[in-house]
């Protein structure tokens, strides 16, 4: 009994995918999408629909596999072996830290609405990232319940302003707002994939609820309905919120606006509406950055188990938190938004960011695959049914390529280059591994003749 109360339910597990999928980015989403035209509407249904398929096979691994910290590197170390699960998890936790970094510089920029010092002075601005990630590193180390908790608050408190601004933007609609449908010059289907490789970074985060598979409560069926739940929602909040803020203004206003569902809810309520969108991003952000910080322990602490990982990664305290784990990721997350405040070094935040990109995308490609190898292993498997096993796989492969070839030849030649680094690394463990072996073997007392 005391055991379940350090575990986390179907809601708390829900808000950590909502939670980490919806950050700062989706309140400016409207704004790059309006130089597409409203066709970009449809890339929204195109990027929703391979997101459930995703979810999907998220959720009947979880089925399979209810207990898989980690959640892809698990599913892809299982179904393809050690060295896939390794890259998985290399490339993984590397780009969490890196994105944690950029939603650190986006919760500094909604809260330079309220203290405008901190988008003129360079100093203030790093000294309050700092502190907000140090702040959300120690609320992670009390528990994942408490950080769960906080996760819960911050998505409802992030998902309001959103919701209130869509909804009553329904009422505030001019169809020839809407026009033109197609303003890239190119070709409907050029204009859907490149809308639809652009919404689709802002499901990132399907995977959540399996990362910390572990501290779930029931997780063979928590787990599965909260990947399936919190997609649903996030789906419903990105069409929904797009839909009235492309009809509420027209595509060079809106194309122009650096605060879309700001400018929108001031045409709906008056100029003091501003503020409290604006606090609804500042939330969204350390939402999203207390969602990522748990994760980034926990990805690193299951490959360590593994031995595949240095053995610092899966030291935990007495709540069961991974405590180096996090704690290195965020010393990693302070050099990178040091980096960002830092003249000179702005660009080189801006390639790290660009790096991890396709890293991000690479666990479902493989989970995709490791789904249909997986299911053939496990005898809960029912006999039947391998054809919708075998569609849904090869659906969610091909919706998984097509997002990494979207993503643009430089962000793809990178991130390999990035997966490529991690190879002395794994090769070091390996060494280890057969190290340990060989030492035992050389203790192990012989059989006298």
């Amino acid at each position: 009994m005391d055991d379940q109360k350090n575990k986390i339910g179907l809601w708390t597990s829900t808000s950590l995918v909502v939670g980490n999928m919806i950050g700062a980015g989706i309140f400016l989403m409207p704004a790059t999408l309006a130089t597409y035209g409203s066709i970009s509407l449809l890339g929204w249904v195109f990027s929703s629909l391979g997101a459930f398929v995703l979810a999907k096979i998220f959720a009947n691994l979880s089925k399979y596999m209810p207990i898989a910290d980690g959640g892809p590197y698990a599913y892809s170390q299982k179904g393809l072996g050690d060295f896939a699960g390794f890259l998985v998890a290399w490339g993984y936790w590397i780009s969490v830290w890196t994105a944690n970094a950029a939603i650190t510089v986006s919760l500094i920029s909604a809260l330079s609405t309220f203290f405008p010092v901190l988008a003129t002075n360079p100093v203030a601005a790093a000294i309050t990232g700092l502190a907000a990630i140090w702040v959300l590193t120690w609320i992670n180390n009390l528990g994942i319940v408490i950080s769960g908790k906080i996760q819960l608050i911050t998505t409802i408190g992030k998902i309001l302003p959103l919701m209130t601004v869509a909804i009553a933007g329904l009422f505030y609609i001019k169809f020839e707002n809407f026009q033109p449908f197609n303003s890239t010059g190119t070709s409907t289907w050029s204009a859907i994939t490149a809308t639809t490789t652009l919404t689709f970074y802002s499901y990132l985060g399907i995977e959540c609820a399996t990362i910390p598979s572990s501290s779930v409560s029931n997780p063979e069926k928590t787990i599965s309905r909260a990947t399936l739940l919190g997609t649903g929602i996030a789906a419903l909040i990105y069409i929904l919120s797009s839909i009235s803020a492309m009809g509420m203004m027209p595509a060079e206003t809106l194309k122009n606006s650096v605060t879309p569902f700001a400018d929108a809810a001031a045409m709906i309520w008056g100029n003091g509406a501003r503020y409290w969108v604006s606090a609804g991003v500042a939330i969204a952000a350390f939402g999203a950055l207390n969602g990522w910080i748990l994760i980034q322990g926990q990805v690193p602490y299951a490959i360590g188990k593994d031995k595949l990982f240095p053995a610092i990664f899966t030291r935990v305290n007495k709540r069961n938190v991974p405590v180096m784990g996090v704690a290195i990721s965020s010393a990693l997350i302070s050099i990178l938004t040091l980096m960002n405040y830092t003249k000179g070094l702005v660009e080189q935040f801006k390639f790290l960011i660009l790096l991890a990109t396709m890293t991000v995308l690479l666990p479902y490609l493989f989970s995709s695959v490791a789904y249909v190898l997986i299911r053939s292993d496990f005898s809960k498997a029912k006999k039947g049914g391998w054809i919708s096993a075998i569609t849904l796989s090869t659906l969610g492969f091909i919706f998984s390529l097509w997002a990494i070839g979207g993503s643009g030849m430089e962000t793809v030649y990178w991130g390999f280059i990035l997966l490529l680094c991690g190879i002395p690394l794994y090769a070091w463990t390996l060494w280890d591994k057969k190290r340990e072996v060989t030492k035992k073997d050389s203790n192990r007392p012989t059989m006298p003749e």
